[in-house]
């Protein structure tokens, strides 16, 4: 027997779909009232984009919360036994709390296309650099690529596709922290898809414009540069020393799109909430290129041996989560490392994949797709990585949108048009290609859709992380779409308002609802 919800039985009206793809808050629709087994439909709040965006913003304007002290971004404690949680807020790139808020001056449908087109590039950089990995070794040196002399920073031709991480363009959460001391706030793009930490720094050859001063390292006193014979820049892909007699470690990454970051590696400390210090290795930018804006630099959250979550294992085990929103009550979600010991009611882990040739992206066995409580009739093959690393299924923080391979797009698409018949179609919009006029509709009723994995892990959405307004007149779209390569990626619409564990200590990842 089907179940349904009436999301205007809560206590106060929600605002769904706050700005782009906002999650809607889950304090009312929750998925312990009802038995996921059961349930075939939902039903969704309907307004346009610009409706929805200004009924939860009443004024478009960058928040005078912008230039914060640094305890109100990030805090730090340990528990009892001595483990240490360190927490620090997130917010999106869009959000009118972003940094980027004064400089973009852009409707919500055109922050949208904006959105979508870094998506697409991102995608296919994600793409190239999976498919490369399975094809050739990663790591490289740029001894025979470039000739460093003092006073001369890196130029734009030794880029090399087999890099680090990919467009960071598209990053789409930002965090703050304080970078060298003492400490200068800035502004950092959280990725899940790169490994290198790193921040534009003076003096600057190429950089981009960003919402903070440069960062200047002579005017650190914890500033150090780390050799090129140093076990830790051996770990970069690309890595060699400066010329003229120094022997200063260099790094470059490159992105899929041409985009890069150059300059000195070195190690630095970085300041959280609580007197928390961490000193970590990081690039310092002398030459950024590419469509990096607003944020200083790159908080590099992937699976290698250099990026955050690695670098501080042994204090925090190798656990962190984030629950990704535009906005929550106050404005902001959460990224937090640490605290293993209390996991939230009703986590669902499954195991994470570990890719050989590619230790950056967070791999996991996703084993179907299912509509309306019907699993879908997809190809065993969609979701497996191969013996060479190619394809499989990633987790990442700065896709927005999930792709699919087609084979497992199809049905979805197919199921979905067919639940939703009785609704208006719309042909497409931008990369959405199942849309439907919802104009003078106050809600509409829809099949429920679940993402299923390996130890029988289900991913229930909400109708807001599936079926998301993308203009002024209504329309709403399906918040799939197919991917051009052979890598599915969940993207973060999919991920919003569940808090999302990443567990490389027990090779596992978790999700549960209502832990923003």
């Amino acid at each position: 027997m089907a179940t349904s919800i009436q999301l205007a039985a809560c206590d106060q009206p929600l605002l769904l779909l706050l700005l782009l793809f906002t999650s809607f808050s889950l304090s009312c629709f929750s998925h312990q009232q009802y038995d996921q087994h059961l349930i075939t439909s939902q039903w969704l709040h309907v307004a346009p984009l610009e409706e929805q965006f200004t009924a939860a913003t009443p004024a478009y304007a960058a928040s005078t919360e912008l230039n914060v002290h640094i305890p109100k971004w990030s805090s730090s404690r340990e528990d009892e036994n001595g483990a240490a949680t360190l927490a620090l807020k997130v917010i999106h790139r869009d959000s009118p709390y972003s940094p980027l808020a004064t400089l973009l001056q852009s409707t919500p449908q055109q922050l949208l296309i904006q959105r979508l087109n870094r998506d697409a590039s991102r995608v296919e950089a994600l793409s190239l650099k999976a498919k490369l990995s399975s094809l050739a070794p990663n790591h490289g040196d740029l001894n025979d690529k470039v000739s460093y002399t003092k006073g001369t920073l890196p130029q734009s031709g030794f880029s090399s596709p087999l890099s680090s991480g990919f467009k960071q363009g598209s990053g789409e959460y930002f965090i703050r922290l304080g970078v060298g001391t003492p400490p200068k706030d800035s502004y950092m793009v959280i990725d899940t898809g790169s490994d290198v930490m790193w921040i534009q720094c003076a003096p600057c050859l190429d950089c981009y414009e960003q919402t903070d001063p440069l960062f200047n390292p002579a005017a650190s006193s914890s500033y150090r540069k780390l050799s090129c014979k140093s076990p830790v820049c051996a770990m970069l892909e690309l890595h060699g020393c400066g010329g003229a007699g120094s022997n200063h470690c260099l790094y470059q990454v490159a992105y899929g799109d041409g985009s890069f970051t150059a300059g000195e590696f070195s190690a630095e400390a970085l300041h959280f909430g609580g007197g928390m210090t961490a000193r970590v290795a990081m690039g310092c930018g002398h030459d950024n290129e590419g469509l990096f804006t607003g944020a200083a630099g790159l908080f590099g959250l992937g699976g290698g041996a250099l990026s955050f979550p690695s670098q501080m294992g042994r204090r925090y085990s190798k656990v962190f989560s984030y629950c990704l929103m535009d906005r929550d009550r106050e404005g902001y979600s959460t990224l937090e490392f640490g605290g293993r010991g209390e996991v939230p009611r009703g986590t669902m882990y499954t195991p994470l994949i570990r890719n050989a040739n590619l230790e950056t992206f967070y791999y996991v066995s996703m084993s179907g797709i299912s509509v309306g409580g019907q699993l879908l009739t997809i190809p065993t093959r969609a979701f497996l990585m191969d013996e060479s690393g190619g394809g499989g299924v990633i987790v990442d923080s700065g896709t927005s949108v999930t792709r699919l391979v087609e084979v497992a797009y199809g049905p979805l698409r197919s199921a979905f048009k067919a639940a939703a018949r009785g609704l208006p179609f719309a042909g497409g919009f931008s990369l959405f290609d199942t849309c439907y006029d919802m104009s003078g509709r106050a809600s509409v009723k829809l099949p429920t859709l679940s993402l299923h994995f390996e130890g029988g892990a289900e991913l229930a959405l909400p109708a807001s992380n599936y079926f998301i307004p993308v203009d002024s007149k209504g329309t709403y779209c399906l918040a799939f779409a197919s991917t051009p390569g052979e890598l599915s990626i969940i993207g973060n619409i999919q991920q919003q308002g569940f808090r999302v564990i990443f567990d490389s200590a027990s090779s596992r990842l978790g999700f549960v609802p209502n832990q923003c």
